[in-house]
């Protein structure tokens, strides 16, 4: 059975593993953005027998018919009968342990352990002790909630309120075991022309975000609509000054506007010059 392949016709993806299949999602999605098309998204984890593997063809099967075009299928199947059977299943296919484990064995001179869900075999290492860590100190250090321990602090996140400094924290310790702060700055701060007291001591480690006055009118008016809070005059003012202020005392920022998170925190990461740990 083969469908036509083109262009035209809707696409749908698969993403398969014998794990959780966040990987073969994460490398999958950073693939298809570089595609001006959406996709439909089929998360197929744990895909651990052969009985199960069949079951996925089917389905990719059925998939093709329906669709009358080959779905693609992002795979990190780490046996080999298993990754065998799926891949008689009409579709385009993603290898990603026959496309990059296979030629580094040959590279490397050793054979890779083939072990299921190895990348997330962590729990007593010093990497995730130190992500852990990095998470309680975002979350006990968000919004202005404590100065305790700034000295410790990897990065300090500056910037009006909604415009994107919790998350890029959270995920700036969940990824990287950034120890992230983040302090919101206020009209009381633009008065005064300085930033907030408790912040002064630490100042090379403080990195500022900003966002356009409409897209913070957006953001806000959802979570508070009709508020002075909200408004886009008010919005337009406490980014102007935010601005000013971290420009008047030299911080380091950027536009959170057209940026995902993860661009934001790359731009962080080369920003401080932060060492990741190492595998």
């Amino acid at each position: 059975m083969q469908a036509s392949n083109t262009a035209a016709c809707d696409r749908t993806v698969f993403f398969i593993s014998d794990g959780t299949g966040i990987t073969a999602e994460t490398f999958g999605h950073a693939v298809l953005t570089q595609f001006e098309q959406r996709f439909r998204q089929i998360r197929m984890p744990f895909i651990d027998t052969e009985d199960k593997a069949h079951d996925a063809v089917r389905r990719i099967e059925e998939v093709c018919v329906r669709d009358g075009c080959r779905p693609i299928v992002f795979s990190t199947l780490v046996k080999s009968n298993l990754s065998g059977i799926v891949s008689k299943a009409p579709a385009l296919h993603m290898d990603l342990i026959q496309t990059f484990v296979d030629p580094l064995e040959h590279e490397l001179g050793i054979r890779s352990s083939h072990t299921i869900g190895r990348s997330h075999n962590t729990v007593e290492s010093a990497q995730y002790t130190n992500r852990i860590d990095a998470i309680n100190f975002s979350l006990a250090h968000d919004d202005g909630q404590s100065n305790k321990n700034l000295e410790i602090a990897d990065v300090i996140l500056v910037g009006v309120s909604r415009c994107g400094k919790t998350p890029t924290s959270l995920y700036l310790a969940m990824q990287f075991g950034v120890r992230a702060a983040n302090y919101p700055l206020i009209p009381d701060d633009f008065e005064r022309e300085k930033l907030p007291s408790g912040l002064l001591p630490f100042k090379q480690k403080i990195f500022g975000l900003s966002i356009s006055p409409q897209r913070l009118h957006e953001v806000r008016n959802e979570r508070r609509p009709g508020s002075k809070y909200a408004a886009l005059e008010n919005c337009r003012y406490e980014v102007n000054e935010a601005e000013k202020l971290m420009r008047r005392e030299g911080i380091r920022w950027l536009s959170s506007t057209a940026k995902s998170i993860e661009e934001i925190a790359a731009m962080i990461l080369q920003e401080i010059k932060f060492e990741p740990q190492r595998y």
